[in-house]
């Protein structure tokens, strides 16, 4: 093993060039994402042996223990100075390597976001769930958190938590907030939810709907008086629909569409998109929220009919992404390219090109 290299270096320069993101690879130089791009931390290429040991040297005992158990593991890292991380360590042909994840110690604002105003409206309410979706690395898990410390800040109450691994910290403000983290406080998504009901939560947080069982025991929960807010990962709000249904058997799948009609509030998509002068990336965002309109959609299985639902629901907060787009594009927030490349409708961005 190279003794010369040290992962808290690299950590510290993800940070430092405002990465979100450091991957450490056997036989590839430590590289950051940095506004969606990878760039190298350091030019030394890591060979299996010290990648291993780099990984290796952030586990506690219980967790190399369950990596080499199951071959995948996710946890949270704290690094003073630094603050936290949250790292997947895999398997890679046969070599351990690694993703990490920086967190930020200051919990955003809905605001601060560029999340549409609709969103804060979504956190005064009192059931329902509300689903938080896009692909990985567009901010879902800050958009959660955000919306949970307007809650926490705004209206008394208990708000239960279920993370894998625990990302941002809450602090008690008006409410209590329990955060209960995979693998350390609880044995599994379904475990912690077949319980959770009976520590009087108001707000339930689900990192992450993963499978059937979770899927369920949220919409469950969300039908009997709970705000659950949750993510997925899918690229906009009528797929997110899909991924839920199509979870379910196809004889159960009628009876979770009734479910779905009268628990679910709301669901807002999201991208980050490169800004027009390079100096990072902005939120694009789609939200639909649950009309009559919305609800005959989805109960007639007219998945495909949801994007003009959305269009014509401005009135209710709804936004669609070309919307989003071209609202960017007008701000010269993004460029024409990138406008088009993430619209549904490209005519609507020449549109908006000549009217600019």
């Amino acid at each position: 093993m190279d003794l010369d290299v040290d992962i808290i270096q690299f950590l510290a320069l993800t940070v430092e060039r405002g990465g979100s993101d450091l991957h450490l690879c056997a036989g590839s130089q430590p590289m950051a994402r940095v506004h969606g791009e990878l760039v190298p931390v350091a030019e030394k290429v890591l060979d299996a042996e010290t990648c291993r040991e780099l990984i290796y040297s952030v586990f506690t005992e219980s967790q190399r223990s369950r990596f080499e158990e199951t071959f995948e593991l996710d946890f949270a890292l704290m690094v003073d100075t630094l603050g936290r991380f949250r790292g997947n360590a895999h398997y890679s042909r046969s070599n351990v390597e690694a993703t990490f994840r920086h967190i930020p110690d200051k919990i955003p604002r809905i605001d601060e976001l560029g999340l549409p105003p609709v969103v804060r409206e979504l956190c005064a309410l009192e059931q329902g769930l509300v689903i938080v979706t896009g692909i990985t690395g567009s901010g879902k898990t800050t958009t959660l958190a955000a919306m949970v410390e307007e809650i926490n800040r705004s209206r008394s109450g208990v708000i239960i938590s279920i993370e894998d691994p625990i990302e941002y910290v809450f602090a008690h403000h008006l409410c209590r907030v329990k955060q209960r983290e995979i693998g350390t406080d609880t044995k599994s998504f379904p475990a912690a939810l077949r319980h959770v009901l009976r520590q009087d939560p108001d707000v339930i947080l689900i990192s992450e709907m993963r499978d059937l069982e979770t899927i369920s025991a949220a919409i469950t929960a969300a039908e009997t008086g709970h705000l659950v807010l949750a993510t997925l990962h899918t690229i906009d709000a009528p797929k997110a629909i899909d991924r839920i249904v199509d979870a379910f058997p196809a004889d159960q799948q009628g009876q979770i569409i009734a479910q779905l009609g009268n628990a679910l509030q709301a669901i807002v998509a999201q991208r980050l998109l490169p800004r027009a002068d390079g100096t990072g990336r902005v939120l694009c965002a789609e939200v639909m929220v649950m009309n009559d309109g919305v609800r005959s959609c989805l109960r007639d299985r007219r998945f495909q009919q949801i994007i003009s639902m959305i269009e014509i629901g401005a009135k209710d907060g709804m936004m669609t992404f070309d919307a989003s787009v071209c609202e960017l594009y007008a701000d010269k927030l993004i460029t024409y390219d990138e406008a088009v490349l993430n619209a549904r409708d490209p005519g609507r961005v020449k549109a908006t090109k000549v009217k600019r």
